[in-house]
């Protein structure tokens, strides 16, 4: 009897767990070992159950989704993982496969692309819905956007680097703070200068911004 593949289910929202470990209940390779609702809760689990796929939204309460796809991809050996979520934006794709996930798929994917996804992941190989497909393509193409993002990098101060640098690594405003003898309030203003000089709208996108720029490596 050939062994099921151990799957884990990482999303913060209950009714959605539900579907996806109904739907793959109906296949008889698929087994979904455990589930977490954040990404505390999936590095504890990923430790645990020790699964052989792991299906993760990036948006979740807490600890964001990135860090803990990063953490995730640290055991050995590595489950392999495939991002299930709503954001087609480049930033949150190209952090989320620098950070080692090797599927990405968005959440209004039919059932049958979400087996063929693991099915393909499971065998060493890259999936991608081709929406993200079309995405990557397109900014391969726009070299002109590469620079004028390149660009914008080098406008942040050396402090906002930093500053950018500990909100992707997940530290809180009040840990900042502390870590550069400035006041909480000083840290909010740097992270909404971040936010405005970049363009983006929210921690999260932040943190994917950081990774996919390569500022963790710094």
């Amino acid at each position: 009897m050939t062994a099921k593949h151990r799957i884990l289910i990482v999303e913060n929202h209950a009714l959605l767990r539900a579907g996806l470990r109904a739907l793959l209940a109906s296949h008889a390779h698929f087994e979904v070992v455990g589930e977490a609702a954040n990404g505390h809760e999936a590095l504890q689990a990923a430790r645990l159950l020790e699964p052989d796929l792991v299906l993760m939204d990036i948006s979740m309460p807490g600890m964001n989704g990135i860090e803990a796809l990063i953490d995730i991809k640290r055991r050995r050996p590595a489950p392999h993982v495939v991002v299930v979520t709503m954001h087609k934006e480049a930033e949150y794709i190209n952090a989320s496969l620098q950070a080692g996930a090797e599927g990405y798929l968005l959440k209004d994917s039919g059932s049958e692309e979400l087996e063929l996804a693991i099915r393909t992941v499971l065998q060493g190989k890259i999936y991608l819905s081709q929406e993200v497909s079309g995405q990557i393509i397109r900014g391969y193409l726009d070299g002109g956007n590469r620079q004028r993002q390149a660009s914008v990098l080098r406008q942040l101060t050396h402090r906002e680097r930093q500053v950018l640098k500990l909100i992707a690594e997940g530290h809180r405003n009040k840990d900042i703070a502390e870590y550069f003898s400035l006041s909480v309030k000083t840290i909010e203003k740097h992270r909404a200068n971040l936010m405005q000089k970049l363009n983006l709208h929210n921690s999260s996108m932040l943190t994917s911004y950081a990774i996919a720029h390569g500022l963790l490596d710094e």
